[in-house]
């Protein structure tokens, strides 16, 4: 007779909490700044005791827009001098002068501003940080449907901004082929998929 054994589970990890603040600062001075951006030096104590500095660079969050429509994504294209090129993306920004702009508000300037479009329906569909490890900034991705076609409306930084829509499909051969490179907006897929799998769009 052969007994059957019982199937292994896996137990459910125990999240952990760390405490708050395990790092922070005991002095900061602001090294440079300009009406974007400021980056800061802190000098910091562990918790353990250890004496340590970090650079930070303080920035206002932004908001992206996913513009779906006919199965496909609305992207704009547009040179990026830190790295020396031009990558498509899904239309993103701030604004400086507003820099606690509600994110719906500051999503819907920013896709008629890049790409024309005004949108019916905009959902929220998260908000994450850019690169945590050294800026501060956070983005909240706006997923926009029941769009409709008009003029952009571009700021001087903007010259050079083109947009196109492409099919799905063309999205990851974008991605595959390294002509799209930002990595906000590739999170932000992941979160239109997970809607998507959830929920339908």
């Amino acid at each position: 007779m052969v007994l059957a054994m019982p199937a292994e589970t896996t137990p459910m990890a125990t999240p952990i909490t760390p405490a708050e603040h395990e790092l922070v600062a005991t002095d900061s001075r602001v090294v440079y700044a300009n009406r974007w951006m400021s980056v800061r030096e802190d000098k910091t104590l562990r918790q353990d005791g250890v004496e340590g500095i970090y650079g930070v660079v303080d920035k206002p969050d932004f908001a992206l827009v996913i513009p779906y429509a006919d199965g496909g994504f609305h992207l704009v294209e547009q040179y990026r001098y830190t790295v020396k090129g031009r990558y498509w993306e899904f239309p993103q920004g701030s604004w400086e002068t507003k820099p606690d702009a509600d994110p719906i508000a500051l999503a819907r300037g920013e896709l008629a501003e890049e790409t024309g479009l005004t949108a019916g329906t905009m959902t929220p569909l998260g908000q994450l940080y850019a690169a945590y490890g050294c800026v501060n900034q956070g983005f909240h991705v706006i997923l926009a449907t029941d769009l409709t076609a008009g003029e952009p409306d571009l700021e001087e930084t903007e010259a050079g901004l083109i947009s196109r829509w492409f099919p799905e499909a063309e999205i990851w051969q974008l991605i595959a082929e390294g002509r799209l490179k930002d990595a906000p907006s590739i999170a932000a897929l992941a979160l239109f998929q997970h809607r998507r799998a959830a929920n339908g769009v």
